[in-house]
């Protein structure tokens, strides 16, 4: 796909299509007060699966640096995993500020690695995109540092 311009822009457009519909999803919901426990449960699974679906392919033609990608799909799981864990105790964790700005940083990041400089002639985009892909994993680090350190209670092995 690297080789067929095409390709990266229908993958960069349909990312940027789901991006943008999975944002107005959630605020519709919340602003209509239209929310589920079932939408609640899916909607984080999708957003992984977009993310981690498109990092994988930037992956997988070399596109993307591998550290930062490895630090973005284990805290994803690591923090899926909290969460299942700590709902089996009527826990919810709240999406906080943080890994707001950690997607933001995530999608900026693969729509400037999935349009690079080679297929918009946009001056170092692929540099941008590989510095923000960084920005995102540690951000990623951050924010899943806070949630063990709000929810540290929760996990003490011995009592």
């Amino acid at each position: 796909m690297k080789n067929l311009p095409a390709g990266r822009y229908l993958i960069a457009g349909i990312f940027i299509f789901a991006s943008i519909t999975d944002y107005l999803d959630g605020s519709i919901a919340r602003r209509l007060k239209a929310q589920s426990n079932f939408g609640r449960m899916l909607d984080p699974i999708a957003d992984k699966m977009l993310v981690t679906s498109i990092l994988l392919i930037l992956l997988a033609e070399g596109t993307a640096p591998v550290l930062p990608i490895i630090i973005i799909i284990c805290r994803e799981i690591f923090i899926s995993g909290m969460r299942e864990y700590l709902a089996t105790q009527k826990i919810v964790i709240a999406v906080d500020v943080f890994g707001k700005i950690k997607t933001a940083a995530q999608m900026m990041a693969i729509i400037c690695l999935l349009l690079e400089d080679k297929i918009t002639m946009m001056p170092h985009q692929y540099i941008i995109g590989c510095v923000t892909i960084w920005i995102a994993a540690l951000l990623t680090l951050y924010s899943a540092a806070i949630y063990v350190w709000k929810y540290r209670k929760y996990f003490v092995v011995f009592r």
